[in-house]
């Protein structure tokens, strides 16, 4: 590389910019693809100088396009659980590709995958697998309304649960159809919920709710037991399906189900994000109800039955068990909450956290526009944390004390910056 680029380099990331390469790419990836980027992987919607590409990962670390190694506090949202490229992962993804992937039918081991989450999952008696999260939610739906008869829908207000026109959070390209018989109610407000109910009446298919309530930009809610209760309550009394959406929470809280931690058991639950520790995989499980009319809702896709996710997930759900990995990220991210607080004290900052310990959101008082949680966010960065000032971030089994102390030195930095403006 010419020493012009290596001074270009030092000189973009010193003034938080994105490193020449990075920004190259984005100039390319403009011209042949709409916005540069789709959905939510745009780092056009984070603080000045996140990078957009990538060039290899280890453990909690990340390098971008430029070479900048940062400690990885997304996690890829939420994929990887137990650091990137863990051995005993890719040793089994490797082995299965040795042998296939997608072939005329499913590898042996889609039988031990289903039957290691229906042994781990209390709910579930079956499970199919897809490739996303979206594909979860959606089987779940019409799976509720196949075995119901029914066609009502509950669904918390601002609940994200995939990005087809029945559940996008975009409106551009939707139809009022497609949403016609979609009813909100408030997240842990049972009386909110009883009355979406009461408005269904008896067209009620199911009620879907996220492991607790991730809104995108608000302070996170864990599931209360008491709404938890009503949900299933009412499902009980009206034939409804509980479903649970635990794309995104699913194998960082419990094992057996997220909602596990409040006692409440579902009908239908979503599965994707962790399940593989970075290889596209989804799964749905449910109870034996729900098993003849899974057998009728058409499910499928070219590459629903590729074995290589398969083997992953099997060594990755493996691993969690051996090692009890929600309590391996709850204690990390409580020594990465506590540290937070601490340095935000320091500061003469007051900050709120909220979320699970394992999948933490960090948030300023004061701040509607997120302009301190950007400034903090950027001012991280340049010291080599990926922090996140909107979404919840993501701890995996890699993240360690030294990574997490680590992490905290340069949030140390993100609230000096906030603290110059504040």
């Amino acid at each position: 590389m010419p020493d012009t680029m290596f001074q270009a380099q030092a000189l973009s990331q010193a003034e938080g910019a994105a490193g020449p390469m990075d920004a190259a790419l984005r100039a390319r990836a403009r011209q042949v693809i709409p916005g540069g980027l789709w959905g939510h992987l745009n780092a056009a919607k984070l603080p000045d100088g996140y990078p957009q590409f990538f060039s290899r990962a280890e453990g909690c670390h990340l390098w971008d396009a430029d070479g900048r190694e940062f400690i990885d506090l997304m996690c890829s949202w939420g994929p990887i659980v137990l650091g990137h490229r863990h051995p005993a992962v890719e040793a089994a993804a490797s082995a299965q590709a040795a042998q296939g992937d997608c072939l005329n039918g499913p590898a042996p081991v889609l039988v031990e995958l289903a039957e290691l989450l229906v042994e781990m999952i209390p709910h579930a008696d079956w499970c199919l697998l897809a490739k996303n999260g979206t594909d979860a939610t959606t089987a779940c739906v019409t799976i509720a309304r196949a075995e119901t008869g029914r066609r009502k829908l509950l669904v918390a207000r601002g609940a994200y649960h995939g990005a087809v026109p029945w559940c996008s959070p975009s409106v551009a390209g939707v139809t009022e159809e497609d949403r016609a018989h979609l009813i909100p109610f408030e997240y842990n407000d049972a009386a909110s919920l009883e009355a979406a109910a009461d408005r269904a009446g008896a067209d009620l298919a199911g009620i879907i709710v996220s492991a607790f309530r991730h809104d995108m930009g608000v302070a996170l809610e864990l599931a209360d037991p008491a709404f938890g209760r009503q949900a299933r309550s009412i499902c009980d009394a009206t034939g409804a399906a509980l479903i649970l959406d635990d794309v995104r929470a699913g194998f960082r809280l419990d094992l057996g189900g997220s909602w596990e931690t409040i006692g409440v058991r579902p009908d239908l639950a979503a599965y994707s994000k962790a399940i593989a520790n970075g290889h596209a995989l989804a799964a749905v499980t449910g109870g034996e109800r729900f098993r003849e009319a899974t057998t009728r809702v058409y499910t499928t896709g070219s590459f629903w039955c590729t074995a290589v996710p398969m083997a992953a997930a099997l060594a990755t759900l493996t691993e969690l068990r051996r090692i009890d990995g929600p309590a391996r990220m709850r204690a990390m991210g409580e020594r990465l909450r506590a540290g937070l607080d601490r340095l935000a004290a320091r500061h003469g900052l007051t900050i709120r956290n909220s979320g699970p310990p394992a999948m933490p959101l960090m948030q300023f008082e004061q701040d509607p526009g997120v302009r301190l949680g950007e400034a903090f966010c950027a001012a991280a960065l340049r010291h080599g944390a990926y922090f996140h000032p909107r979404h919840n971030m993501f701890l995996s089994c890699a993240h360690g004390e030294a990574e997490i102390d680590t992490a905290l030195e340069a949030a140390d930095a993100g609230f000096a910056a906030v603290a110059a403006i504040a």
